[in-house]
């Protein structure tokens, strides 16, 4: 259950980032958070399917 909450956070971190890149018209970091945003993301989307939110034992 941790890895879940860790992951989400840091997906939401780079919302946030990206959010700010395009506001600021920062290339280099579109790009990073973009990149940043789809492996967390997925990672996010793959550990709750796979253990669950809440984690089954």
């Amino acid at each position: 259950m941790g890895t879940v909450i860790i992951f989400a956070l840091v997906t939401l971190l780079a919302v946030f980032g990206t959010v700010s890149a395009f506001k600021n018209k920062n290339p280099l970091g579109i790009v990073f958070g973009v990149i940043t945003l789809g492996v967390f993301g997925w990672f996010t989307v793959m550990t709750v399917i796979h253990s669950g939110y809440p984690a089954t034992i």
